[in-house]
């Protein structure tokens, strides 16, 4: 659908940044030329009626165009060639294996020593777990993230990492690694400063001044860990306000109704991929969009949001696939590879995550009814 308007913007970020159309930028030109309506269509769908919609769609704009423009030649290469492969992913010749670093080998540049281990099993794919800063005893395995750009001193540093990717790359290995979607710890400098009154702060987080909302949530939303973690939000004595924890008190879930939120973490995304990260895993997608009244789980816009971050990955970072870590009934799961006009682009890979459940409901029925049931629905994830 041609907008007169939008091609008019595009056009006025490509000339103030020399984006060359004709030769060298022609395939990301064709790239954003194909997606810049999409983009605006699913940006409009949750931030139209934000009062900084405008502003902050030139900012997202900005932000793809600046990460296509620094991304290294060696990774654009690359990106072309996954591209050219048509789902360089789903080739039976990768082998994967998910570890701890520090628990596997001590620390990131000793896992460089472990190639011809890797080699010997066949494994050509590592998923690491969590490897950026997180604050030791608030961490939750490293899914507390206080800072999304540094590495944890536990593992080394970021210099290190991307030794190991260049290393990777040359040896025909893939990386995973995860990004936290859904929140920051308290420690991150968003929560800092929010701590410390600042308003702009305060609006990254679903933070409130009394308990009339966080009671309206409350009425409708389960709760992830009641035992150890129970109830939905947590009072912050710093600045008297309740904030939303839906996992643990530590951990603050960010506010996606504020579209600086989701720019600021698209370019978190960015910065991963421009590490040379082949899958960034995606954790905890189903709780990314709140609204009370509801479970504030696998809501529409949650899929609305993996659908715009599908988009812009495609026209900067191509060759970065994206995992969804939804542990949800296969029905739902279905969802996460996209619905209608966006099937099959939003998330590329899902974990099959009730399987093992089923498994062992058959080893310990000895019938295979269940199972097979769930055989059916997982059978309609679209081509790719």
């Amino acid at each position: 659908m041609y907008d007169h308007k939008l091609y008019l913007q595009l056009e006025n970020v490509f000339t103030k940044h020399n984006i060359d159309i004709t030769t060298k930028d022609r395939l990301m030109y064709a790239r954003f030329l194909s997606g810049i309506s999409v983009i605006r269509l699913l940006y409009n769908e949750i931030y139209a009626l934000h009062p900084r919609a405008e502003e902050l769609f030139e900012k997202l704009i900005e932000s793809v165009t600046n990460t296509y423009i620094n991304r290294s030649a060696a990774l654009k290469k690359k990106d072309i060639e996954k591209l050219e492969k048509e789902g360089w992913f789903l080739s039976n010749e990768l082998a994967g294996m998910s570890l701890y670093v520090d628990r596997f080998c001590g620390n990131i540049t000793n896992l460089q020593q472990k190639f011809g281990y890797f080699k010997k099993l066949g494994v050509n794919l590592l998923h690491l777990m969590p490897l950026f800063e997180s604050p030791e005893g608030e961490s939750d395995g490293g899914y507390a993230v206080s800072d999304f750009r540094k590495v944890d001193e536990r593992f080394g540093t970021l210099d290190e990492l991307k030794a190991l990717t260049q290393k990777m790359s040359t040896e025909n290995m893939y990386l995973m690694i995860d990004i936290v979607l859904n929140h920051t710890s308290h420690h991150h400098e968003w929560a800092q400063k929010a701590k410390q009154g600042e308003q702009e702060y305060q609006d990254y987080f679903h933070m409130y001044s009394d308990r009339s909302m966080p009671d309206q949530f409350e009425r409708s939303m389960p709760e992830v860990f009641p035992e150890s973690s129970p109830g939905n939000f947590t009072y912050v004595p710093d600045c008297n306000k309740w904030v939303m924890t839906v996992f643990h008190n530590y951990q603050w879930d960010l506010n996606y109704t504020n579209p600086a939120v989701f720019i600021s973490m698209l370019e978190n995304i960015f910065f991963y991929a421009d590490l040379g990260v082949d899958v960034l895993r995606i954790d905890a997608p189903a709780f990314i969009w709140k609204e009370p009244g509801t479970t504030c789980q696998n809501l529409p816009k949650a899929h609305t949001l993996l659908q715009l971050i599908k988009q812009c990955v495609m026209i900067a970072t191509p060759g970065m696939a994206l995992l969804g870590e939804a542990i949800v009934a296969p029905s739902s799961m279905m969802n996460y590879f996209g619905t209608g006009i966006f099937k099959a682009k939003e998330c590329d890979f899902a974990y099959n995550a009730t399987q093992m459940a089923l498994q062992w409901d058959a080893l310990a029925t000895g019938k295979t009814k269940v199972m097979l049931a769930a055989q059916a629905i997982l059978l309609q994830k679209p081509f790719g």
